[in-house]
C-alpha cells in the first residue's frame, strides 16, 4: 500500500512527524531510526509502521554531514559517454559494498571538468574518481594533495604523485581487433582515431604495432575522428568519398562505430559484406540486436572494483604509493565483421 499522506503542507516528513504519528517522543524515534538500544520491540514496530505510513525516509546524507566523515566518493564523468555511464552503475555497487556512497557530477557541453570537480569538493567528498579526465597533470596533482584521487581510463606519463590510475590495456585491445580482422583475410584496415581523448594514443599505438607485426605497415591508415556518433558519421563520409575503400575499420569507441554504421547504411555500403567494423568498449549500444557490434570489451566490473578499492584503501589508512592498475580487454565477436 502507498504511504498515507500525513504532512499536509507537502514537505518531507521529519522525525517529529513520525513521533506525532506513533505517539512517542522525537528522541525515541531517533533511537529507533539509528538502530540503537533503548526502545522495546513493540515501540520499535510502532515507530517503523508510523514512518512507513507517512513516507518518512532517513536522511543519510544529513546524518553523515553531521559527523566528522561523509563517506562520500565523488565521481566526475562525461554525460554523453556510454562507457562512463556503464561504469558509474558498477561504481555504485562497488562503493556500497565498501560502505560508501557516490556523489555524481557530470561534464557536459555547458559544464567544464573544473566545475564538475568543484561541485564534488563542495559536497565534502572524501575522495575523487575522475573518469577519462582531460585536466593537465599539475591540476591532478593539486587535487591529489587534497584527497585521494583515482583516474580511470587515462594513462599518466609520467605518473602523478598521489593519483592512482585504473585503465584498460588499450593497445592490447586494438591489437586483438587487428588480429581478428587479419584472421578474416582483411589487409586494408583503417583506424578512426580518438584524437586527444583518454586511451586514444594507446589504441592508435596498438593498431600501428599490430599492422606492422602482420607485415601491413604500408597499409596503415589513420583517419581523424572522435568519441561521438557524429564523429563516426563524418568519418564514414570521408571513407565513402575516397578510394580505395578499406575492407575493415577499427573505430575509436562504440559510439563512433555506431555513427559509422548508420552513415554507411545510408550510403548503401553493406556491413560486413563490403566493410567490416569493430568498436571499442562493449557498451550497451553494442549489444543492441539491430547494431550487433563486434567490439573490444572493457572489463567494467573489474575496473570499478579496483577504482573503489584504490580510494577507499587510502581512506581507511592503507596508503599505497602511486600505481597503475591495467585491466585486460577481450574481443567480443558479433555481426559487423566477416571474412573479406
Amino acid at each position: 500500500m502507498p504511504p498515507t499522506p500525513a504532512v499536509p503542507d507537502g514537505r518531507r516528513p521529519t522525525l517529529a512527524d513520525v513521533a506525532a504519528r506513533a505517539g512517542v517522543s522525537t528522541a525515541l524515534v531517533s533511537i529507533v531510526m539509528r538502530g540503537v538500544k533503548g526502545a522495546s520491540t513493540a515501540t520499535r514496530e510502532r515507530v517503523l509502521r508510523a514512518a512507513q505510513e507517512i513516507g518518512y525516509r532517513p536522511d543519510s546524507r544529513a546524518r553523515l554531514l553531521r559527523s566528522n566523515r561523509t563517506h562520500l566518493i565523488g565521481v566526475q564523468f562525461e554525460i554523453q559517454e556510454p562507457f562512463h555511464t556503464d561504469l558509474v552503475e558498477r561504481l555504485y555497487s562497488a562503493a556500497e559494498a565498501a560502505g560508501y556512497q557516490l556523489a555524481l557530477s557530470a561534464v557536459a557541453a555547458s559544464r567544464s571538468e573544473r566545475q564538475a570537480v568543484e561541485s564534488l569538493l563542495g559536497d565534502r567528498c572524501e575522495a575523487l574518481i575522475l573518469v577519462g579526465p582531460q585536466a593537465p597533470a599539475p591540476r591532478l596533482a593539486e587535487l591529489a594533495a587534497l584527497l585521494p584521487v583515482a583516474s580511470v581510463a587515462r594513462r599518466l606519463r609520467p605518473a602523478v604523485p598521489g593519483v592512482q590510475v585504473v585503465r584498460t590495456a588499450d593497445a592490447e585491445g586494438a591489437r586483438q581487433a587487428v588480429d581478428h580482422l587479419v584472421a578474416l583475410g582483411h589487409r586494408d584496415i583503417l583506424h578512426i582515431d580518438g584524437g586527444r581523448a583518454p586511451g586514444a594514443a594507446e589504441r592508435r599505438r596498438g593498431y600501428r604495432t599490430a599492422m606492422t607485426d602482420h607485415g601491413l605497415a604500408d597499409r596503415i591508415r589513420i583517419l581523424p575522428g572522435g568519441l561521438t556518433e557524429q564523429d563516426g558519421a563524418a568519418a564514414a563520409r570521408a571513407i565513402v568519398d575516397a578510394a580505395p575503400w578499406p575492407t575493415a575499420v577499427l573505430a575509436f569507441n562504440d559510439a563512433c562505430a555506431t555513427g559509422l554504421l548508420g552513415a554507411l547504411f545510408r550510403a548503401g555500403v553493406q556491413v560486413p559484406g563490403e566493410i567490416s567494423v569493430v568498436g571499442f568498449d562493449d557498451s550497451r549500444m553494442a549489444r543492441l540486436p539491430h547494431i550487433d557490434l563486434t567490439t573490444v570489451a572493457q572489463d567494467i566490473p573489474r575496473i570499478a572494483e579496483l577504482t573503489v578499492a584504490a580510494v577507499t584503501g587510502r581512506l581507511e589508512g592503507n596508503v599505497p604509493p602511486s600505481r597503475e592498475d591495467v585491466v585486460a580487454p577481450r574481443l567480443v565477436v558479433r555481426g559487423t565483421t566477416a571474412p573479406r
